[in-house]
């Protein structure tokens, strides 16, 4: 048996609870996590109140994208890792647990000089990032990156990783202590939403790619500050999903509009990415030239208080639940 943070019904923190579940058993193909730590990210909020439903054959009831542990048993086939490895993985469910099973081609090895709290935040953000600046977004060196929600784990591996290649990365965040830390990752702008229209400080600059989670009223001021041939690239809606477009200003400018969803995306395609993302970021992460942040870590019987802290908006960075 094992102990897992369990989605007891819909609701607000408080549904979660510490249950004693089967510690499950890996597949074909699939490897059996000791959990040490789990990456705590929006998804995993808005399953428990009900509005993330895990895709099928996932764990239903267990919140978790993303962990880092202990390789202790593996499935048949012929799998990259072994017994006492330790990795980091994205799941589609399940990482509030003490154990937890992956897919050996979605996991990555854990740099030597790297803790599981570390580790435990990045393969959800690594994958995001990687996929919708890089790959949807097609960002280059010399281009304009503008990353709403700087201050979050999206954001601050955003931030990172375009300046890393070469980009000039503009944000927004909620207060001028966010802004300031958003500068000191390599932000060469970054604009406090609450006291200024961003769409007026960033005029004149210019913006290339466009990575939003916002949506709604967004909507229109990234279309007016994207440069011809920009692409504008939706990972959440969190201010709402519907908006109107003047397909006039669409064409003349040339802009691409696109967005993605992870979790229910097939085995093969997070296999593919999984891949990408070690030959292009492990290095920087290894070498310690990128870091995920890390601004608290919660023993995983305080689940429902990380909840809380999350919801609040206080934090800079990624929060964790701890297993060890």
């Amino acid at each position: 048996m094992m102990k897992a943070v369990v989605i007891t019904e819909f609701g607000g923190p408080d549904v979660l609870a510490v249950q004693a579940r089967d510690v499950p058993q890996p597949g074909p193909g699939q490897l059996l996590l000791e959990v040490y730590a789990a990456g705590i990210n929006r998804p995993d909020v808005f399953q428990r109140k009900g509005n993330y439903p895990a895709p099928a054959g996932a764990v239903a009831d267990i919140p978790g994208l993303e962990v880092a542990g202990t390789v202790r048993a593996v499935g048949e086939g012929e799998l990259r890792f072994r017994v006492g490895d330790r990795v980091c993985a994205l799941l589609s469910g399940g990482g509030y647990a003490e154990y937890a099973v992956a897919e050996d081609s979605h996991c990555l090895p854990i740099p030597d000089q790297v803790s599981f709290a570390e580790a435990a935040c990045m393969p959800e953000t690594a994958f995001t990032v990687w996929h919708n600046v890089f790959q949807r977004g097609q960002l280059t060196a010399g281009e304009g990156l503008l990353v709403h929600g700087g201050s979050g784990g999206i954001g601050t591996t955003a931030i990172q990783l375009g300046r890393l290649f070469g980009a000039r990365v503009y944000t927004t965040a909620g207060t001028d202590e966010k802004c300031e830390a958003c500068l000191g990752l390599g932000a060469v702008r970054s604009i406090n939403y609450r006291t200024a229209d961003y769409r007026v400080e960033l005029a004149g600059e210019c913006i290339d790619v466009v990575l939003d989670s916002i949506g709604g009223d967004y909507f229109d001021k990234n279309i007016d500050l994207l440069a011809p041939d920009g692409r504008l690239v939706y990972i959440n809606a969190t201010r709402g999903r519907k908006a109107s477009l003047d397909l006039l200003n669409l064409m003349q400018k040339r802009l691409v509009l696109t967005g993605s969803t992870l979790r229910a995306r097939d085995r093969n395609f997070k296999s593919d990415l999984c891949s990408a993302i070690e030959k292009a970021v492990w290095p920087l992460w290894a070498s310690r030239q990128f870091r995920p942040v890390v601004h608290r870590a919660f023993d995983y019987v305080r689940a429902a208080e990380a909840h809380r802290f999350l919801e609040s908006g206080n934090a800079f960075g990624k929060l964790v639940l701890t297993f060890k």
